[in-house]
């Protein structure tokens, strides 16, 4: 009976799906983002914050809060990028840690992950 020959590579069709995936996830990041930073440029542009109910305190708060979420969103972007180079390279979708194919439904929900759930469960990477 001849053995079952175990995958290693997407297809091209297949990583011209998930490419589709980065590429609505990148463009929410980055509308995401600049909505992040025209808040901060309203912060630090408007002189009269505090007749919005804004306190000091409050105002440094809300520009702390709104400049980790512009850095998370920063780093999210980063990470689709790189998976896009890695579609681009062809090793998209390897699991970095065990060389395995990171499964289609992880991929899909976290198209930037490099890796498997088995990797990520037994803390390796």
């Amino acid at each position: 009976m001849p053995q079952k020959r175990t995958k290693t590579k997407y297809t091209k069709e297949e990583l011209d799906d998930f490419r589709v995936i980065i590429d609505k996830k990148l463009a929410i990041a980055k509308e995401q983002l600049s909505y992040y930073i025209t808040q901060l440029n309203d912060l630090a542009d408007n002189p009269d914050i505090k007749t919005k109910g804004l306190d000091e305190g409050g105002a440094s708060l809300e520009t702390e809060r709104l400049n980790q979420l512009a850095a998370r969103q920063q780093k999210l972007i980063q990470h689709l990028e790189n998976a896009k180079i890695r579609i681009h390279n062809g090793v998209y979708g390897i699991c970095r840690a065990t060389g395995k194919l990171i499964s289609p439904a992880r991929l899909r929900a976290v198209p930037h992950a490099t890796l498997s759930i088995e990797a990520k469960e037994k803390g390796l990477g």
